[in-house]
Parts: C-alpha cells; sequence; structure tokens
C-alpha cells in the first residue's frame, strides 16, 4: 500500500509541474498578449500578476498535498508533522502573493495568518 501512496505523490508533482509549465507557456503567455485585460488600479499589471501568481498557487497546493500523502507513510506521522507541511505550503502561498502582486493583493495577508495559525496550533 506505501507504494500506491508514492506513486500517488509522484503523480500530484508530475501534474503540478506540468500545470505550471504548460499553462505559462500556452495558456497565460498568449491571455497576456491580448489588449483587452480589465484595468485594475489602472493598467493591466496587477490583472496579469494576480492571474499569474494565482495559477502557479494551484500548482503550489498541488506539491502540498503531495507531502501530505508522502506524510501517510511515514512512521511518524501525526497532527505535527501535517502541520508543518500545510504551513510551509501556505508560506509559499504567502510569499507568491505577495511578491506577485507587489503586496497590492491583500490575500498575502491571510496565507500569512493561515501559516503562523497553522504552525502554532499544530505544535501544541
Amino acid at each position: 500500500m506505501e507504494s500506491l501512496l508514492y506513486l500517488a505523490a509522484f503523480l500530484l508533482m508530475v501534474v503540478s509541474i506540468a500545470h505550471s509549465y504548460l499553462g505559462e507557456r500556452f495558456i497565460l503567455s498568449r491571455l497576456f498578449k491580448r489588449d483587452n485585460l480589465p484595468k485594475i488600479l489602472g493598467s493591466d499589471d496587477f490583472t496579469k500578476r494576480t492571474l499569474r501568481f494565482a495559477w502557479h498557487l494551484t500548482s503550489v497546493a498541488w506539491l502540498g498535498l503531495a507531502g501530505i500523502v508522502v506524510a501517510l507513510v511515514q512512521p511518524e506521522f501525526g497532527k505535527q508533522l501535517v502541520g508543518q507541511i500545510i504551513a510551509i505550503t501556505f508560506g509559499v502561498h504567502f510569499l507568491t502573493a505577495l511578491l506577485g502582486s507587489k503586496g497590492k493583493h491583500l490575500s498575502w495577508i491571510l496565507f500569512g495568518a493561515i501559516t503562523v495559525l497553522v504552525l502554532v496550533g499544530a505544535s501544541t
């Protein structure tokens, strides 16, 4: 049964990488060439940045789920280990949203709070 979980985690990693790469190459790059994207906060820059980081956060979430699937196999599996994986996943969400939007998309605040709350809450 462990091999099935490792295979599932591997497939999650493959789909995550493929999603980011193929989405960037064939969807986002073509979409961003259009001149009719909504102009939010004065330009379409915010729209493009939001679409890009939101697209890639899906891939980050799948990598976090792969980590949890691998954790299911570990003998020391427990609340703290799962909490750490979730906190790392949302820490990456936090940084991606903060840097990707230059702080303009306020989701980074919630992702940061989730990171800290899960890390602290799962360690007790």
